[in-house]
């Protein structure tokens, strides 16, 4: 059984957090979108009022096992004590005998962000030392990190090995959201998948309760070349023109917008045109727009089409916008997610 925050007593332990802080920066370190940060405040503004000596921890970027100075943690240290409005002090590193001296001299309701895990190699391979190492710190792990429960990573599946262990509220919230979609949906249920490529087993699998699934069109091309054997094709609609290969023209925005209007429930992962140039974003708004006006349950994630609708101001009018983007795709297609099972696990022990 998967334990949560309120099944335990956090007053003076020093609780040891898996946030996922990996957000979009500029040249400078300005933080382009802080949507990962603000999902995960509910989780560290409980464990401040309950008292809990609050340890930190995320990675940034890819800085492949070793110290890249324009990936260090500073930029979330500031934009977190912005939004929470107390002091969070940030270490030189992420484990070690200094760092577990620290913790442990903390006091109830400080904060302290541990420096990027990927600068050490042993993070991501699941290194056992290293994940022992990082529970010294912490006498309760908890997981607010659903965007990297797919991964086989130290500070994933290897901590709750040795603390006791939980989700955190945003975590609880993903498996809650997304197990409705697959579980008990409210139909029509509708699917929108979209990107540069698609993940085709989570495709087939919501295609057996999907009463639609619209596809964009390079993931029409993928299904073409790849040769994919989908199991419910005449539940799959394609983009019938295109604006230069790179949106979906007028006739499909037309047709997806008549789908969806039928809908009771819509996913939808990944934008319908190269978002990133201006004249190709009308389908992937028009979309968007149409999947509010319907009044449909709507839930919407991956790292694009979030940084999408943020950008365009209509993220708080889904009912959920998912932080993950791979690790959604596979606990959708019916997967086990490491992080979570270790969670399970862990409290086993």
């Amino acid at each position: 059984m998967l334990k949560t925050l309120k099944d335990f007593i956090f007053e003076s332990k020093r609780v040891l957090v898996r946030c996922d802080f990996n957000v979009p920066l500029a040249q400078k370190g300005n933080i382009l979108d802080d949507f990962r940060i603000r999902q995960t405040l509910p989780t560290i503004e409980y464990l401040i009022e309950k008292g809990a000596r609050l340890l930190l921890m995320s990675h940034l970027g890819r800085p492949g096992g070793k110290v890249v100075e324009s990936l260090r943690l500073t930029p979330i240290q500031n934009r977190l004590m912005e939004y929470l409005g107390v002091q969070v002090s940030k270490a030189p590193d992420c484990a070690g005998e200094e760092i577990e001296k620290w913790s442990r001299e903390m006091q109830s309701g400080e904060i302290l962000l541990l420096e990027n895990l990927r600068f050490h190699k042993e993070e991501a391979e699941n290194n056992e030392g290293f994940a022992k190492e990082l529970a010294k710190l912490g006498d309760i792990y908890i997981n607010d990190a659903f965007s990297v429960c797919h991964r086989n990573h130290a500070s994933i599946v290897g901590i709750p090995k040795y603390l006791p262990s939980g989700a955190g509220f945003l975590l609880e919230k993903e498996i809650k959201v997304l197990s409705k979609i697959i579980e008990n949906p409210i139909t029509p249920l509708g699917a929108i998948f979209g990107g540069r490529e698609g993940d085709f087993k989570a495709i087939n699998k919501i295609s057996e309760i999907a009463n639609w699934i619209l596809i964009g069109g390079l993931i029409k091309k993928g299904i073409e070349m790849k040769n994919i054997h989908l199991k419910y094709p005449s539940k799959i609609i394609e983009p019938i023109d295109n604006i230069d290969g790179k949106d979906i023209g007028p006739q499909t925005i037309g047709l997806f917008k008549e789908k969806i209007s039928q809908a009771k429930t819509i996913f939808w992962s990944g934008p319908l045109g190269k978002i990133e140039e201006v004249e190709f974003q009308k389908g992937s708004e028009e979309i968007a727009r149409a999947i509010i006006e319907s009044g449909a349950f709507s839930v919407v994630g991956g790292g694009e089409t979030v940084e999408f609708i943020n950008k365009i101001g209509l993220t708080e009018k889904f009912n959920h916008v998912s932080t993950g983007g791979n690790a959604m795709l596979v606990f959708l297609a019916g997967e086990k997610l490491p992080g979570i099972e270790a969670l399970k696990n862990g409290n086993r022990n």
